[in-house]
């Protein structure tokens, strides 16, 4: 009975959460049933939001088993959403995300949740560091029932851990939109831009120093 309360207030906090700041349209994203992606090539997918993409981008790319890290947006309900239609926030839509494409023999994807929490500010609201706004958000897509669970487990850890509310919202996967080819390898191609020195590198190291065993040897 106890287990029961316990699922049944997490889930209701968590709801309370994605509810606070959607409008209708984008209530019927985070209602709606996931979309689980196959395997390709023994490679499977995940998605995450956490403020600019060009960080979280480089970040994924450094962790050991990820193939592949590429920008772009997901969570809202336009269709062909660009950087223009989504910037500044103007519309509660789409959140600059990214998609991982990893070995699930090499890193799991518990893993790659502890690199996603470990990456960032968990408790920051709607943006990371000096992004702030809606389409700077941290969302987590879960495929299936079985990582809905393993991200409500975590979200409930760690909120003990930091006795604080975690910002990361919870939506069920729809749609990977890609982004413009220039957003692609942001920080690697332009290691000098000024966003990058002062706010993507710093970011990354710091996650290295909190997960030097996840990473990649070259990093």
């Amino acid at each position: 009975m106890k287990n029961f309360l316990l699922t049944a207030i997490i889930a209701l906090l968590f709801s309370c959460q994605n509810n606070a700041q959607v409008n209708t349209k984008q209530q019927a994203v985070i209602d709606a049933d996931p979309i689980e992606v196959p395997l390709k090539n023994g490679k499977a997918k995940a998605y995450f939001a956490s403020g600019c993409f060009w960080c979280v981008e480089a970040i994924f790319e450094s962790v050991q088993g990820v193939d592949e890290s590429i920008s772009g947006y997901a969570g809202g309900h336009t269709k062909n959403p660009t950087y223009e239609s989504n910037s500044y926030g103007r519309i509660k839509d789409h959140a600059e995300a990214v998609e991982i494409i990893y070995d699930p023999k090499v890193v799991s994807f518990e893993t790659l949740l502890d690199v996603y929490f470990a990456s960032q500010n968990p408790t920051q609201l709607n943006g990371q560091g000096p992004d702030k706004g809606y389409q700077y958000r941290s969302i987590i897509f879960y495929q299936n029932d079985a990582q809905k669970k393993i991200i409500e487990e975590k979200k409930a850890t760690l909120a003990k851990t930091l006795n604080a509310s975690i910002a990361a919202e919870v939506y069920p996967f729809q749609k990977f939109w890609l982004g413009e080819n220039y957003h692609q390898n942001y920080e690697r191609l332009n290691p000098n831009q000024s966003y990058i020195r002062n706010v993507s590198i710093p970011r990354l190291n710091r996650f290295k120093t909190k997960m030097p065993e996840a990473l990649k040897r070259n990093h």
